[in-house]
């Protein structure tokens, strides 16, 4: 059975391809009583949508998102959020070419192997449209989060070769979207606009990393063994189209630490609240969050689809030279921060209802 639904309580199902008639999704599990804002939700499909600047796909995409359930006088009914985004520029004729031929490094082969018989148009369900839903569905949990004071932050902080200098905090990303490619560090995303370009005219792709910053989550979040927050974390962002690693806290560094650098220093007031004083963990001990703030990494690979000729093979079996045809985004990496800062809240709203039955 295909898996298109994440989440255990607060739940959300996505369906719809690249060139089908529309993409939607639904949300169960959202209590009652929490205020829709479709105008925010429309602002984080527009983070996301297609043809937003000269450096994403062409493709021209409103992405205008349509309530269809759940909702009344502004407010969730607790039934099941159902909305739909139309599809209105897709030029399926492009990918005539592509019936039978397999794209170096896309899900052509895979899908084929798996099912026998695929959409050839735009890859069809994985085509990275689809994380349009997911975007929305997030937009309604980051609303849910924000009532207790919960708030989900993404950057751009490296695209190819080109690094942020240092590691931002929550509070400095309040311009980030006015950077082009959503870089708080003005110099580095000047370098990254310029090797973009450079690729662009070249007919090549890159990758990059997002930082995600999530503030405000408080101690006892996530559960033991299996469904750990930082795996549950792991999961939700590398289901994202083109992620291909992810690391928590001091990640991969840590092991070339010593335990007394990179353990967590935790003090106490006079009232005995308790604080963290470093961050090496990334605010997760344990398989549950520590009271600190949640800092996650993600690499995304470059994009497969290259304007420039390349060989490959066809479903007989032959092989051939795929012409470089469609469009697409130089780097994703811009576009995927709302959708990293989307999966990340669809993970935190669950476990923080999850969460609510923990003990007595």
């Amino acid at each position: 059975m295909a898996a298109n639904t994440f989440g255990t309580l607060f739940r959300l199902t996505t369906f719809g391809e690249s060139h089908g008639p529309a993409l939607g999704g639904i949300i169960d599990g959202c209590p009652a009583g929490l205020i829709i804002d479709t105008e925010f939700i429309q602002y984080e499909l527009d983070r996301r949508r297609p043809g937003q600047s000269e450096m994403t796909t062409p493709r021209d995409e409103s992405d205008t998102i349509e309530i269809l359930s759940g909702v009344f006088e502004g407010r969730s009914t607790g039934t099941p959020i159902a909305f739909e985004v139309r599809n209105k520029d897709h030029h399926s004729f492009d990918y005539d070419h592509l019936r039978d031929a397999y794209r170096p490094s896309h899900a052509d082969y895979t899908y084929d192997s798996k099912f026998g018989f695929r959409d050839y148009r735009g890859g069809g369900r994985s085509s990275a449209r689809e994380t349009l839903s997911r975007v929305a569905g997030g937009a309604i949990a980051k609303l849910l989060l924000k009532e207790s004071g919960i708030q989900v932050n993404a950057y751009v902080s490296s695209i190819g070769e080109v690094d942020a200098e240092r590691v931002y905090t929550a509070d400095e990303l309040g311009q980030v979207e006015l950077s082009p490619v959503r870089c708080p560090d003005l110099k580095a995303s000047e370098k990254m606009v310029e090797l973009i370009n450079l690729l662009k005219a070249e007919g090549d792709t890159t990758g990059g990393v997002i930082t995600c910053i999530i503030e405000g989550v408080p101690a006892g979040l996530g559960e033991p063994v299996f469904d750990k927050l930082q795996a549950d974390l792991a999961k939700a962002v590398m289901s994202i189209n083109t992620a291909r690693g992810f690391e928590i806290g001091e990640g991969f560094n840590a092991p070339s630490m010593r335990g007394s650098a990179h353990n967590d220093i935790f003090t106490a007031d006079r009232q005995g609240k308790i604080t963290t004083e470093t961050n090496h963990s990334g605010g997760i001990q344990g398989g549950i969050s520590n009271g600190a703030g949640i800092i996650f990494r993600v690499a995304f690979k470059p994009i497969a689809t290259i304007k420039q000729s390349q060989p490959t093979v066809n479903r007989q079996g032959e092989n051939i030279v795929l012409p470089s045809k469609g469009r697409h985004d130089v780097c994703v990496v811009p576009r995927a921060v709302p959708i990293v800062e989307a999966m990340a809240a669809l993970v935190i709203a669950d476990h923080l209802l999850r969460n609510r039955s923990a003990r007595m």
